[in-house]
């Protein structure tokens, strides 16, 4: 009897130990498993790790949202994939006219333009006020544009600035949308994301794809004679929560936003399209101010930046923001984690024409890490930059690599909103319009 208990006892400890070791073996499967899952790999984004929709972060997944993960990762590598090949057979010059973002003149497509969509093969075009006219004939103009880049392998950005207020492309028939200064004084995040999406319907009634919208410079400065009533507010927090609103509504109507102008347009008491504004801050200075905003959008997956053309000795004396490594690669690429599409403002304006070379401005910012070169008002402006980025890449001033790192980002944006130049011009004005009318009235009571 007293043999059968000690066996008994031993098998009872056997199978404890049993039970113990299979534990521990699932613990470390379990660890193993987690340490070689790609979703807790540094991304692409700032070394953020990525988080599928609708699951907070720490949280442990079901195995249904962990499927869900691994599709959206097999998902976006597939893209990736698409993207790297769609780069790889791509020319020199196809890339490079890919980083031209150009203007054109009068309200039809000229044999000009023509011209340079052929032979430049440029990757975007903006309208200013001087060419909309009617809605319809808005639609038409750049309706006629993306028909032209269809010998292109890429489609084309067709582009605008529609803030809302003082800046509105649109034709009288639709409803004006009140500047940022007055929905900003109603302190609601879900106004300004109404007004984002309101912005991107207006747009999509002619047909365009980006917006450079919202803007989120601080109004720090009373004498500023570019912003003003264009930013939200003198307060980062009330900018930053009404401009991040904005953008997401754009977004989330398939309008490309550009959040602008970084590293901040604020503080400054000339006008950049005249000539060179200078802003004596260091770096602790815009990091407490002018680069909250910025920070937001970029954890908020800022698909675009445009980069404005201000001087800040303190942090670069040679070149302003625009055509800086130090603000562009050290800052909002390297401080900043930022690692989507960046775009200079228009470089034919007086900051830099009157200061720099346009063929040493066009260097410059790609060595800073520009993606896309704004070139506004001039057919030979953006033959020039074609010309000067070709001659780099050949004599070996800027190496392709370089070249390919930008391409890749701004095929990747097209892809993402997945752009194609058979998409035409929709909405309904009349709808729109009363839409726009119901949310003044909201803006208004506050």
């Amino acid at each position: 009897m007293k043999e059968y208990t000690k066996l008994r006892s031993h098998r009872k400890i056997t199978l404890i130990r049993v039970l113990c070791l299979l534990a521990v073996s699932i613990l470390i499967l379990s660890a193993c498993g987690e340490a070689s899952n790609p979703s807790t790999s540094e991304g692409d984004n700032g070394g953020s790790a990525t988080i599928p929709s609708g699951s907070p972060s720490g949280n442990k997944e079901t195995p249904s949202q962990d499927k869900g993960h691994e599709d959206a990762q097999a998902q976006t590598k597939n893209e990736r994939d698409l993207v790297q090949e769609q780069l790889q057979q791509l020319t020199l010059e196809e890339k490079i006219g890919q980083m031209i973002l150009a203007g054109v003149q009068g309200t039809t497509l000229d044999d000009q333009a023509k011209q340079m969509i052929a032979n430049q093969k440029i990757g975007g075009i903006i309208f200013y006020a001087n060419n909309v006219t009617t809605l319809q004939g808005t639609a038409a103009f750049v309706q006629s544009i993306k028909e032209e880049n269809q010998q292109n392998p890429v489609p084309i950005l067709m582009s605008v600035d529609q803030e809302g207020g003082k800046v509105n492309r649109m034709p009288d028939t639709v409803e004006s949308i009140p500047s940022n200064r007055i929905v900003g004084k109603t302190n609601d995040p879900e106004l300004a994301e109404e007004m984002g999406a309101l912005l991107a319907r207006q747009i999509k009634l002619a047909g365009f794809n980006v917006d450079f919208a919202p803007v989120l410079d601080i109004n720090s400065n009373p004498k500023n004679p570019v912003i003003g009533d264009r930013s939200f507010g003198t307060s980062p927090d009330l900018v930053t929560r009404m401009g991040i609103a904005e953008m997401k509504g754009l977004r989330n109507e398939g309008v490309i936003p550009v959040v602008k102008h970084f590293p901040g347009h604020g503080d400054t008491s000339v006008d950049s399209h005249l000539d060179l504004p200078v802003v004596n801050k260091s770096e602790k200075q815009l990091a407490e101010l002018e680069w909250i905003p910025f920070q937001a959008a970029v954890k908020e997956q800022a698909e675009a930046v445009m980069v404005a053309h201000i001087l800040f000795p303190e942090l670069d004396p040679k070149y302003p923001a625009s055509l800086s490594d130090v603000i562009i690669g050290d800052h909002l690429r390297g401080k900043l984690k930022y690692d989507g599409v960046v775009i200079t403002d228009d470089l034919s304006m007086g900051a830099i024409s009157k200061n720099y070379p346009l063929e040493e401005a066009a260097v410059a910012t790609v060595h800073a890490g520009s993606d896309i070169l704004l070139v506004a008002h001039s057919y030979e402006s953006a033959k020039t930059i074609f010309d000067t980025l070709i001659s780099a890449v050949k004599s070996g001033e800027i190496k392709e690599s370089r070249i390919d790192e930008s391409v890749y980002r701004i095929l990747s944006l097209k892809q993402q909103f997945k752009l194609s130049d058979e998409q035409q011009a929709t909405g309904d004005v009349k709808r729109l319009n009363t839409d726009i009318r119901k949310w003044r009235k909201q803006v208004d009571v506050r």
